[in-house]
């Protein structure tokens, strides 16, 4: 799970920032976070190539922090060819071995292998229903619209998967795909703007139809 939505600091509200604009509490000062969350977080994305690229680093994420990977993303884009899925899948022994070796990415052999074989899957995905299959996939399972009466106001409040996370990480495994968990998925959901879960009082909440 995304650490800023672990149940570590459950209570974790909004907070002032510098320049006097109110955030979820999760994003800190880190410059990077508050960007991310300004520019992405909650966001709705669209297409099959940064969906696959987003699983893919939530899936690299499983145990660690999010802003470990975040901070990686551009060598993580260098090392797996810009997450072009039909260069990965071709991927052999030896680039198995040069990604282990790359100390600017995650050097796990589970990761790494479930990304080239998700690679091939996401092929075979488009081959039977089309260049969206991923995004059609994935979208499908997107809930409806929370009133804003019941939007979280402290960490503790998100969940850390829902029956349409658990459904989707269903789907997926049913594509062939790999480290698609149902608490990994509702990550993929929360950051690609399925759901929107900014806490309420951050100017981010609701701001995205």
């Amino acid at each position: 799970m995304i650490d800023y939505a672990s149940r570590t600091l459950p209570h974790v509200t909004t907070i002032e920032g510098a320049d006097g604009v109110v955030r979820c509490g999760w994003v800190g000062r880190d410059p990077e976070y508050l960007r991310y969350h300004d520019e992405e977080w909650g966001v709705p994305l669209h297409g099959d190539r940064p969906l696959f690229e987003k699983l893919s680093l939530e899936g690299f994420q499983a145990g660690l922090s999010w802003i470990t990977i975040l901070r990686r993303r551009p060598t993580f884009r260098t090392a797996f060819s810009c997450f072009d899925a039909e260069t990965i899948a071709g991927y052999g022994p030896d680039d198995v071995a040069r990604l282990l070796g790359d100390t600017g990415i995650i050097r796990n052999r589970a990761k790494i292998e479930a990304t080239i074989r998700n690679a091939g899957a996401l092929l075979a995905l488009e081959a039977e229903h089309g260049p969206t299959a991923l995004d059609d996939l994935i979208w499908s399972f997107a809930p409806a619209a929370r009133p804003e009466s019941e939007r979280p106001r402290e960490l503790g409040e998100l969940p850390a998967t829902t029956p349409e996370s658990v459904a989707l990480s269903k789907a997926l495994k049913k594509a062939d795909f790999r480290f698609v968990g149902p608490t990994t998925v509702y990550a993929l959901m929360q950051s690609s703007g399925l759901v929107d879960d900014h806490l309420a009082g951050c100017f981010r909440a609701g701001a995205v139809a």
